[in-house]
């Protein structure tokens, strides 16, 4: 009998601390719980969820990586964008698929091509180094004015955006560089960046083309078949892919 009372009373404080766990909200307060008790536009849940999508933890959210063909109209092509969108520019042809297949032999016919130049600029912003481009177009931009007043205010803006310590797109020169075009800004003119314009060209000759010939952007493009309907061939993996 008393083995009976014992267990009864066991059984009793079990069903007991059941219910005082299962009534109390002191008595489970684990981190994810204390997650989703946080209501409000400062939640941890909504933190996460409006931060880049490389740090989403389910499927659940409606980020540009989780939804086909969604990208940023803003800047551009992006990972989920057909690929051979980039190479229409300006309404002009698309290149051949010789075209193609040369710019991963020579960097400058590469750099020359306008469909060249955005299938590389697109895959740069996958590696977060657009600026080094973007720097290297408004320069060949400002070697085409001719009027002092906008030779001036286009080389402030350069320097302002491409130059300056403070810009989030300053692109990497070394200090003899930078001497350069900090004196060659008491006078702008249209070749007020050329050494700056070219160690950036030389940067992304030797550290950023070796990876484009070998990205998976690149080998979709020059792995076409030729045909009148070269350019639809295309895969969509996307340029990061």
């Amino acid at each position: 009998m008393s083995c009976s009372v014992s267990e009864r009373v066991s059984d009793n404080r079990a069903a007991g601390g059941a219910c005082r766990l299962r009534g109390s909200s002191n008595n489970l307060t684990t981190p994810s719980s204390k997650v989703l008790a946080s209501p409000g536009p400062t939640s941890a849940v909504g933190n996460l969820r409006n931060k880049q999508c490389c740090l989403c933890w389910c499927c659940c959210c409606s980020c540009s990586c989780l939804t086909p063909g969604k990208g940023n109209d803003e800047n551009g092509p992006t990972k989920n964008s057909n690929v051979t969108d980039l190479l229409l520019c300006d309404g002009e042809p698309p290149p051949s698929l010789e075209e193609i297949r040369s710019w991963g032999k020579s960097f400058d016919k590469l750099m020359r091509s306008p469909a060249g130049r955005q299938v590389f600029r697109d895959f740069l912003r996958c590696e977060y180094s657009e600026e080094n481009i973007l720097f290297w177009l408004a320069c060949e931009d400002l070697k085409k004015e001719c009027s002092p007043d906008a030779v001036e205010e286009k080389a402030r803006i350069i320097y302002e955006d491409y130059i300056s310590i403070l810009s989030p797109k300053e692109v990497s020169l070394d200090s003899r560089v930078r001497e350069i075009v900090n004196r060659n800004m008491v006078e702008p003119t249209p070749h007020t960046f050329d050494e700056a314009q070219l160690q950036i060209y030389t940067l992304m000759h030797r550290d950023s083309y070796p990876r484009f010939v070998n990205s998976a952007l690149f080998k979709s493009l020059a792995q076409q078949q030729p045909g009148p309907d070269t350019v639809e061939s295309v895969g969509t993996d996307g340029p990061c892919g």
